[in-house]
């Protein structure tokens, strides 16, 4: 009697598992079709860490690759992304630092080819309700780069968040408000000017 009551069970829980694995392949896929299919995104944006320190301003994004980030006083700092590399400047100092691509995890949402299928990216974390739906994503083969989170609204689906944890392991997260997609953006959004004086110091590496 014990084995059969055990038997129903298992049953039952596989039953119960099969559709939650198909419904997640599917909000994968529901995932990898909104990042690719964005052309340009504009949205205020407000920034926190873990450390207490917050900050906003506007995003601007034209895929593939090129993003600019105007940061509001008393920041007063600008990151722009050409599509060949990220200039963080920092107004203030008037210091200029050049950032690879390939060392920032926030990279993969200006990417036009993301597959969650875990060959470059592997999902280590995942959530879905009614509301919302949260993924953990992680280059595969690049361990000396940390995972990015990314929040979704479900209805209508969109993104409004993501997370990432700096080599200080500060953890950094950007909020999105008021988004527009898919309209004209000027293109020297995302071209870097100097100031005319030229920047005090200059630096290459990542941030």
């Amino acid at each position: 009697m014990k084995k059969s009551i055990w038997t129903a069970a298992l049953a039952l829980i596989l039953l119960a598992a099969a559709p939650l694995k198909a419904q997640q392949k599917e909000n994968l896929k529901q995932i990898e079709d909104y990042l690719n299919n964005i052309k340009t995104m504009q949205a205020a944006f407000v920034q926190t860490a873990s450390n207490g320190n917050t900050a906003e301003g506007m995003l601007y994004i034209a895929k593939p690759n090129k993003i600019r980030m105007e940061y509001n006083p008393p920041a007063d700092v600008q990151i722009i992304g050409d599509g060949d590399y990220i200039v963080y400047y920092d107004k203030e100092l008037d210091q200029v630092t050049n950032i690879d691509y390939d060392d920032i995890p926030a990279s993969l949402i200006l990417a036009n080819d993301v597959k969650l299928d875990g060959k470059k990216f592997k999902v280590s974390n995942y959530y879905h309700d009614a509301g919302i739906t949260t993924v953990t994503i992680q280059y595969k083969d690049k361990g000396d780069i940390g995972p990015i989170t990314l929040t979704f609204n479900n209805n209508p689906f969109e993104l409004k968040q993501w997370s990432i944890v700096d080599p200080q392991s500060v953890e950094v997260t950007v909020s999105l408000y008021n988004a527009q997609k898919d309209i004209d953006l000027d293109k020297s959004l995302f071209k870097f000017k100097k100031a005319k004086s030229g920047p005090k110091s200059y630096n290459k590496g990542r941030r």
